[in-house]
């Protein structure tokens, strides 16, 4: 399935900038993007949606053909999504490679200052993601590929769900950033909408929908592609503050830096004592943190605990989702193929 979607994505991409090329338009928009798409990627949203079309009962190569399409879109939207979150970040490395508005920055400072080419860059690097956004809606409706009347009706109040609910949990994570606090309720919100909603729930419950799916099953997906998408976040924010930038693409020093309010920090401020709390706060969100003071936030965060409790709260809700997957009503091997993505996206180390 990740072979048919990254072949979707291809042709799509290529065919924009072929007709960028034709009409005389900038070429830099598609390239960068296809650029970005071929940089890897876990695929975890199209995979999803393919596996809840064949959990509601999908057969047949026209509805396997629909549920790729509407895989690829959603990739889409998630390139959309991480090119925005990486200008908003100011963040320089994404998948191993710079980001998008840090390439299109290097591209176009031939005769320009640093500072005009960067924000040149980052300017483009919007629109660019604006295009994304776009172009997962053109993915969706393609006439040779995409729905027909019915699916579409389907699909389209979940597919407008998942964008609105990704764009508020980003707000959220926005609002909060820069002013962590012990209490971890608002934290949490930003992993059900910003990441849980959007990368599991959305995906598995679009593809079920694409194949007819009654309300009961959408349910029992719920309970199960909720907990997995909050363990998921909550190892990646492990990552960020621990993870090898060999391994995940990543700066280890971004999520330090940026001072967002995560329960990994949460959890810390609330045990931490009167001193290491005065020590966490000056260091935590410091835009000029360098490796030493990294070091230093990462030996708080052992102190307190907080490592190990966010450990604890992965396998927990891994276990919910588990105990949800253990009733789901879906074909033997859909449930083995979930059972599979669950251990790959919450016991990683990239």
């Amino acid at each position: 399935m990740r072979h048919r979607v990254d072949a979707v994505l291809r042709a799509f991409v290529d065919g924009k900038y072929a007709t960028a090329r034709r009409t005389g338009l900038p070429e830099d928009v598609p390239r960068a993007l296809a650029g970005f798409l071929a940089a890897g990627g876990k695929r975890i949203r199209p995979r999803l949606c393919v596996m809840g079309w064949q959990a509601a009962g999908g057969e047949g190569e026209r509805g396997l053909a629909q549920a790729v399409q509407v895989g690829a879109a959603l990739e889409m939207f998630h390139a959309f999504c991480l090119v925005h979150d990486d200008v908003m970040d100011d963040s320089d490395t994404r998948r191993g490679r710079p980001t998008v508005h840090r390439a299109l920055a290097a591209r176009f400072r031939e005769g320009r200052s640093r500072e005009l080419a960067d924000a040149v860059g980052t300017s483009t690097a919007i629109l660019a993601g604006d295009l994304a956004l776009l172009w997962s809606d053109e993915l969706l409706h393609d006439p040779d590929h995409g729905l027909g009347a019915a699916e579409s009706a389907r699909l389209r109040p979940l597919m407008n769900l998942m964008r609105e609910e990704a764009m508020y949990g980003q707000c959220l994570d926005l609002l909060s950033t820069g002013r962590p606090t012990a209490d971890a309720t608002p934290a949490l919100a930003v992993i059900r909408y910003k990441t849980a909603k959007y990368t599991c729930e959305r995906p598995l419950q679009i593809g079920a929908a694409l194949a007819g799916a009654a309300e009961p099953l959408m349910r029992q997906l719920s309970a199960f592609a909720l907990p997995l998408g909050e363990a998921f976040q909550l190892r990646d924010d492990l990552l960020g503050a621990f993870g090898d930038p060999q391994e995940t693409g990543k700066s280890d020093l971004d999520d330090l830096r940026g001072g967002k309010h995560t329960v990994l920090v949460s959890i810390a401020l609330a045990a931490a004592t009167s001193a290491q709390g005065c020590r966490l706060r000056a260091l935590y969100g410091d835009p000029r943190l360098d490796a030493a003071g990294a070091e230093t936030v990462r030996a708080l965060l052992r102190e307190t605990g907080a490592d190990q409790a966010v450990e604890r709260l992965i396998t927990d809700r891994f276990q919910q989702a588990l105990t949800a997957l253990d009733v789901l009503a879906v074909p033997a091997a859909v449930r083995r193929q979930l059972r599979s993505l669950a251990d790959k996206v919450v016991w990683r180390n990239s």
